[in-house]
């Protein structure tokens, strides 16, 4: 795992997705599952139930990728950092709306913004001569 910046990323972001899950649940008691508004976390990122799923879902496959192996960190980085830079700059569109089922505030987006700049950046630069599966083929 030192060796490769996949792995390491992987490993400390699942970790810390887990954790922010597990805490969201301390902060959305009453709050429904999809509810489009949510208990604050640390003060500013809004959360319900399923956003806390999420986080724990999200963050369980990072650690598993970067515990098993290199290919799996990397193509584990690049996915969600793709899906997080979609959340991110859609999710300022979903605010207030009905859609916003994990309930979404701006300093969210923001957070999933850099977070994709870090897995993508790790995800696409580092690791170069690991090959990723991409649709059940090898790239």
């Amino acid at each position: 795992m030192r060796q490769s910046p996949n792995r390491l990323v992987a490993v400390i972001f699942g970790a810390v997705y887990v954790l922010v899950g597990l805490l969201g649940f301390a902060v959305t008691g009453g709050v429904g599952f999809i509810a489009t508004q949510g208990g604050l976390l640390l003060g500013i990122f809004e959360v319900n139930p399923l956003h806390n799923v999420a986080h724990l879902l999200i963050g369980a496959a990072l650690l598993i990728a970067g515990i098993a192996s290199t290919r799996a960190a990397k193509g584990v980085n690049i996915t969600i950092g793709a899906v997080y830079l979609l959340l991110g700059i859609v999710g300022f569109f979903l605010v207030g709306t009905a859609l916003n089922i994990l309930a979404l505030n701006t300093f969210d987006h923001f957070l999933h913004l850099a977070s994709a700049i870090v897995l993508l950046g790790v995800g696409l630069a580092a690791d170069r001569g690991v090959r990723t599966s991409v649709a059940g083929q090898v790239a």
